[in-house]
């Protein structure tokens, strides 16, 4: 038996999206599954260096691993009137050269907030550390990720959504593509469908089984926060639309990498359909 490790973030709804292959629901006959939990700077930075055959990476990266990985459409997390929040001190007021914390230079909040705020004076941190730093005084703001999103202080106020400054850059109603996974492109190709096959299930699996699925997280400390945010926050990132990539997710994608080319984060133009596994190999070896 071959082991695959699988590498995504300790936030809830990838642990959510993984775990119906930890608990042993879903699985394939040749591969055993392990896993290791990272923050997703972290995980962009081990892709960027192709340290796992499988990986959780934000969309922004993506562009930047194209000719190694492939994208998988399943396990992706979108905001969709939400997203990560600028937040500040209540009634503070930010200057132009602003000090703020942000996850990661490739996080895709990163490359928004870079575009709406040039002259910002950024530091990267672990999201963890994020809130506290801004309490503290260390930064005048930061930019708040997964769990966070729905629990930080009371002393806090939101400056602005990341999803606004995404709506103003996009000009339209569509998702905000914030996380997704990727495959080694070495991995033979019959072996990446079947892969992606089994990762696509496992969601479905976990979604068709939350509230089962959720109190074994819940029981288990797997996750950071109560059952009632815990099912709050999985109706935002880890819901219907993560199990397979939809054609307006598939237009959010090309439309974040449009304006990354276009802000000069990336060096050439690329459109996602063309950088996915082509599952239709399996149908052309039946047939």
């Amino acid at each position: 038996m071959k082991k695959t490790l699988i590498a995504h973030s300790p936030d809830a709804d990838d642990i959510f999206m993984y775990y119906a292959i930890k608990f042993g629901w879903v699985g394939m006959s040749d591969i055993t599954f392990d896993n290791i939990a990272k923050d997703i700077q972290t995980l962009n930075e081990d892709a960027l260096n192709g340290v796992y055959d499988i990986v959780a990476i934000s969309f922004a990266l993506y562009p930047h691993i194209k000719e190694d990985y492939a994208l998988l459409r399943t396990a992706v997390s979108f905001g969709e009137g939400y997203g990560p929040k600028l937040i500040k001190k209540k009634d503070a007021k930010l200057k132009r050269n602003f000090k703020v914390a942000l996850s990661g230079e490739h996080t895709t909040n990163a490359m928004l907030f870079r575009i709406k705020y040039p002259d910002a004076r950024i530091t990267y941190m672990n999201f963890l550390d994020i809130e506290e730093a801004v309490l503290n005084g260390d930064v005048h703001a930061g930019v708040l990720i997964h769990e966070s999103i729905l629990t930080y202080d009371s002393k806090l106020e939101v400056e602005i959504e990341i999803w606004d400054i995404w709506q103003e850059l996009v000009g339209e109603e569509l998702p905000l593509p914030l996380g997704g996974m990727a495959i080694r492109r070495s991995i033979p190709l019959n072996k990446a469908i079947e892969y992606e096959a089994t990762l696509t299930k496992a969601v479905q699996v976990a979604r068709d089984h939350k509230e089962r699925l959720s109190k074994m997280l819940i029981e288990r400390d797997l996750v950071r926060i109560d059952a009632n945010t815990l099912d709050k926050y999985l109706e935002l990132y880890a819901n219907d639309d993560s199990i397979t990539l939809s054609a307006v997710q598939y237009k959010a994608i090309d439309k974040l990498f449009e304006i990354g080319y276009k802000n000069g984060f990336y060096d050439t133009p690329i459109e996602i359909e063309n950088y996915l596994i082509p599952t239709e190999y399996t149908e052309l070896r039946k047939g």
